[in-house]
């Protein structure tokens, strides 16, 4: 892999587009140390844990959020807003229509998903200023409005910057914001690591078996990110003019986390709802039941479970359209060894995606829970490896490494994946 290091930053445009990136790192990592002004970040910076909605979107943020820098909402109402968007094709006829255009209909949908972006910001601000103004300074609505400029401005920064990424860098540019954000959190992992050491907490056994659960967890990532199911396919043979075209024999690449991170986010952010307005509304009653979704206990848990596959199927179901698969076979002039086109086909495609859809509901389920589990076998807390966390990094990686593989090979170097 060194020596694929090597060929790649022999090119100089490669090496300029792996440097560009780099350079719009350091600029995301200086701008979560800008404080937005009028604000007291050491008020803020208590909120936050693990076991509320805050402590997640901190995770997301690079540490933005509980310092309330400027990047304190990072690239997350640009996340929302292409979630939503493709949500909505399914409901309106205009985006499905532009979703087919190709790169114009592209330009379309992403000019669409930067409008709405800025409005979700400003929503998203004014509801943070809102939600934190006993930290604010001078809670007036000059002050309010200024912080919600402040933090508009810095997502939309963002979202240049991950398209800049995207266009000069080495690709995938919002999802490297988002892997770099938390990267970033691992040097305070190490460092509570070696607290617990020094402090007697832990044996270097506890470590030990810590960083091979950690490799494991890594691996079944990378090992189930990477599986599909292969449908094959085959095509009949047909003359257009005098050239004779199919003939020859397919497959359908069917993943197994098809959903991807989105089923752990949906319910980490449901579920963590009750314990943050817990935290600002100081009713009994309320402060009762946000405990019983405190995170760990046995109704979080369960409901956790419940949700990852409910919305793994849900979000498979509407991104992932068989019947319309199943159509484009039959146009192409394929056909499912064994299998008539049309309904049968469409029938046997949906039965085969429901079985790997459960397989991919119950390993996000598993990745979830592993938190637990790890505190479980090592009695190390505080270090917190999430599924969310490990599925994003993991996948930006792979994604990005095969990017990297591309620009290589087009320029005929070897490159990182065989």
């Amino acid at each position: 892999m060194l020596a694929a290091l090597a060929n790649v930053l022999r090119v100089p445009e490669l090496r300029r587009r792996v440097v560009f990136t780099l350079v719009m790192f350091a600029v995301f990592r200086l701008g979560t140390h800008i404080p937005v002004p009028g604000v007291n970040a050491s008020m803020i910076e208590q909120l936050f844990n693990n076991g509320n909605l805050f402590g997640l979107l901190d995770l997301f943020s690079g540490g933005a959020l509980s310092k309330f820098s400027v990047f304190a909402m990072s690239i997350t109402p640009y996340i929302n807003a292409s979630i939503i968007l493709q949500l909505l094709k399914v409901v309106i006829p205009t985006l499905e229509e532009w979703s087919k255009e190709g790169q114009e209909g592209y330009k379309k949908i992403n000019k669409l998903t930067r409008y709405l972006t800025v409005v979700l910001a400003v929503i998203q601000g004014f509801g943070m200023a809102f939600g934190l103004r006993s930290a604010i300074n001078n809670p007036s609505v000059f002050s309010i409005l200024m912080i919600v400029a402040s933090l508009t401005a810095g997502t939309c920064f963002l979202m240049w910057v991950g398209e800049e990424i995207t266009q000069r860098g080495i690709g995938n540019g919002i999802s490297l914001i988002i892997f770099a954000g938390i990267v970033s959190r691992l040097p305070d992992g190490i460092s509570t690591l070696a607290k617990y050491l020094n402090a007697g907490t832990i044996n270097i056994l506890n470590v030990i078996l810590f960083l091979i659960i950690a490799l494991a967890m890594v691996v079944f990532v990378v090992a189930i990110s990477q599986g599909i199911r292969k449908v094959p396919v085959q095509y009949s043979k047909r003359i257009v003019g005098r050239k004779m075209y199919g003939g020859h024999s397919s497959y359908i690449p069917l993943k197994v986390n098809q959903a991807g991170v989105i089923p752990i986010i949906f319910a980490s952010s449901l579920l963590m709802l009750p314990a943050t307005i817990g935290q600002f509304v100081k009713v009994p009653w309320v402060q009762k039941v946000a405990g019983y979704f405190a995170w760990g206990t046995p109704l979080q848990t369960t409901l956790y479970i419940i949700l990852i596959i409910f919305f793994t199927f849900f979000y498979t179901a509407v991104t992932l359209d068989i019947k319309n698969m199943s159509e484009n076979i039959k146009k192409m002039g394929g056909f499912i060894p064994g299998l008539r086109p049309g309904k049968p086909t469409t029938d046997y495609l949906d039965m085969v995606m429901t079985r790997i859809t459960l397989s991919g509901a119950i390993f996000l389920a598993l990745i979830a829970m592993m938190p637990h589990i790890v505190v479980f076998l090592t009695g190390i807390e505080g270090i917190y490896i999430g599924g969310t966390s490990l599925l994003i990094v993991v996948g930006v990686a792979l994604d990005t490494m095969k990017q990297i593989e591309s620009l290589a090979l087009v320029r005929h170097y070897q490159g990182f994946m065989k």
